[in-house]
């Protein structure tokens, strides 16, 4: 089962992020532009979704997404850790987050981060 710790492990492990506490609250942010949030009793995490795919992710998964009221209007979307299948999972969700608030150089950078490439 995964837990803060490991949000905060994988988290950090990603390029040129850092933690500030917001809010009362560890973010993780990327050049400084806020992608995940450990709130509440960090037994879930707040991550960067598009609204529509955040949506989708919502109603077919709702015992792993959902999304908190005072989110509603912004793209995100919380993730239940206990409900992660392994830290690969874990992992995809945080980079994901991460390439959707990297700026153009890291993403450039680390192209297996990056945005994907159109074939």
């Amino acid at each position: 089962m995964q837990d803060a710790e490991d949000v905060r492990r994988v988290a950090l492990s990603l390029p040129d992020t850092t933690e500030k506490v917001a809010w009362s609250m560890p973010t993780f942010r990327v050049a400084g532009k806020m992608f995940a949030t450990l709130p509440e009793d960090e037994t879930s995490m707040a991550v960067r979704c598009p609204k529509d795919e955040r949506d989708e992710l919502a109603l077919a998964e709702p015992e792993k997404f959902w999304i908190a009221d005072h989110e509603a209007t912004f793209a995100w979307v919380r993730v239940r850790l206990a409900a992660l299948e392994d830290e690969t999972e874990l992992r995809d969700i945080l980079a994901d987050s991460w390439r959707q608030a990297a700026p153009p150089r890291l993403q450039e950078s680390y192209p297996e981060l990056g945005l994907p490439t159109a074939d």
